[in-house]
């Protein structure tokens, strides 16, 4: 594969997925709800793509892959439980979407603070979420990075990738909001597990077909098809990185903020059912695509370039090959802008909007565009620390933001939980979980996102029960969801 050829594939790409997105730019854009909900009109064959374009990031055809080439088919257990937490989207996803219709809520976070009835509340997910989302959008970053410096043999070097990636990701979210960003998603997805799918098969028929391909495993990495295999998944380690993609569906705000943009509960559960579709079929391209990696390429000293080494081999067409990279590179690109968009609305209507003088729609949508670069700069900073694994920093993102789970479980079940219990229990269990990051520190053997998760959920309760709680909204907030979710299910 020629770098020529790369670089107009991506020319290729840019050229189709914007006019994609100036076609998109219709409807109301002038305020918040519009701008960053897409006016919570959003069918669920568009919500669907886009949610799995904007989950199913560089970290699974690069992120995965290199995975599992480092640790075998403990790699597809970790997946399929991020899989089995999905279900959390059918308990939680019809309650926030009636949240955001009925108090025209934005973010999540705003969400939290209504329901708490505390500006500060909302401010402190806000802060917490900027905090470890932006290292997550810096691994999407990364991930372009390693996979344009793979693919053309340092021709493009890591940094080109990752200002190109910024660039774009900045261009997509400023041309019509959301709704250029579904529309592109929906692009990005479809290329995605078309051409993904096809050069897996083709990688494998390369290979002998699947039985030689397993054989050819079992008898020379017998150790990738067993768990703990060569060690690397051991249960502890298995459980650190899995438990906070559990709950990758409610913790981070990117992804729960779509549950507010479908245009009706059909919408959504259309939204969840062509997901978990999606997802099921990439998971195991994105596992096939390790394990051929590991086969072709043993000694590779970046398991994040297993990918890139795959695409650039002789059993992928060139032409085929460049689509794919363009997949995986748009795919990237929907997660970073769906961050920036989400951050963005998240400082303004949180932060900046929360005020004395409450700023009207018009300024708060102001200031969020007047963030969008910032955030897409300290990203980039963060994605030239060249940081390898993409996966496990993927999970290290969401060990930080699993300490708002608490919080948004007791918003729906539990009318006792306070405002002083979310910012004591967020603001703590984030700087728990940092600390021991930044250290490699694991108590017991357990990982951040563990101890994040168990220490945020004590001091949420005693706080909560040490303090006085909003009964009266609490108790409105919670049975009029039931009424509403209850005459909404009739109406569809």
């Amino acid at each position: 594969m020629t770098t020529n050829l790369v670089i107009w594939g991506i020319i290729a790409y840019f050229l189709l997925a914007i006019l994609v997105a100036l076609m998109s730019r219709r409807g109301n854009r002038s305020d918040m709800s519009g701008f960053f909900l897409g006016g919570r009109n959003m069918n669920g064959i568009l919500s669907a793509l886009s949610y799995s374009a904007t989950t199913y990031s560089a970290f699974m055809m690069v992120g995965l892959a290199g995975l599992t080439y480092t640790g075998g088919v403990g790699a597809l257990g970790f997946e399929i439980v991020y899989f089995t937490g999905v279900s959390l989207v059918a308990l939680f996803g019809p309650r926030f979407w009636l949240a955001g219709k009925k108090y025209g809520y934005v973010s999540p976070s705003e969400m939290i603070g209504g329901r708490y009835e505390s500006n500060k509340a909302a401010a402190a997910i806000s802060l917490v979420s900027c905090l470890f989302l932006i290292p997550y959008c810096a691994v999407q970053l990364a991930g372009v990075g390693y996979l344009l410096q793979g693919i053309t043999g340092n021709a493009i070097p890591f940094t080109v990738g990752v200002v190109l990636a910024t660039m774009l990701a900045i261009l997509f979210s400023f041309v019509a909001g959301i709704r250029s960003v579904v529309w592109t998603d929906s692009l990005q997805a479809i290329i995605m597990i078309i051409t993904s799918t096809l050069v897996v098969l083709l990688v494998i028929q390369g290979l002998g077909g699947f039985g030689q391909f397993f054989e050819n495993l079992q008898s020379r990495h017998p150790e990738s098809l067993a768990v703990p295999g060569n060690g690397y998944f051991n249960f502890l380690t298995f459980l650190g990185l899995t438990l906070p993609w559990f709950f990758f569906s409610l913790s981070n705000p990117q992804v729960s903020q779509r549950l507010f943009m479908p245009s009706s509960l059909k919408g959504l559960r259309q939204m969840l059912i062509g997901f978990l579709i999606f997802g099921f079929i990439y998971t195991f391209v994105s596992v096939l695509w390790g394990f051929s990696a590991l086969q072709m390429f043993p000694d590779l000293t970046t398991a994040d370039l297993a990918t890139p080494k795959l695409l650039s081999s002789e059993l992928v067409p060139p032409v085929l090959g460049v689509v794919v990279m363009v997949g995986i590179l748009a795919a990237a690109v929907s997660t970073i802008d769906s961050i920036m968009l989400t951050l963005s609305s998240m400082f303004a209507r949180d932060v900046y909007g929360n005020s004395k003088k409450r700023p009207d729609d018009a300024k708060q949508l102001k200031v969020a565009k007047a963030v969008i670069p910032v955030i897409a700069v300290l990203a980039f900073a963060f994605a030239e620390l060249e940081l390898n694994l993409i996966a496990v920093l993927s999970v290290a993102a969401s060990s930080g933001l699993i300490v708002v789970v608490p919080s948004i479980i007791g918003a729906f079940f539990w009318r006792r939980g306070t405002a002083a219990g979310v910012i004591s229990s967020v603001t703590i269990g984030a700087l728990l979980v940092l600390v021991l990051e930044f250290f490699g520190i694991k108590p017991f053997g357990l990982a951040a996102g563990i101890w994040g998760l168990l220490v945020s959920s004590v001091i949420f309760v005693g706080v909560s029960l040490m303090t006085r709680a909003p009964l009266e909204k609490a108790d409105a907030f919670i049975n009029i969801l039931k009424k509403e979710r209850n005459q909404a299910r009739k109406v569809s």
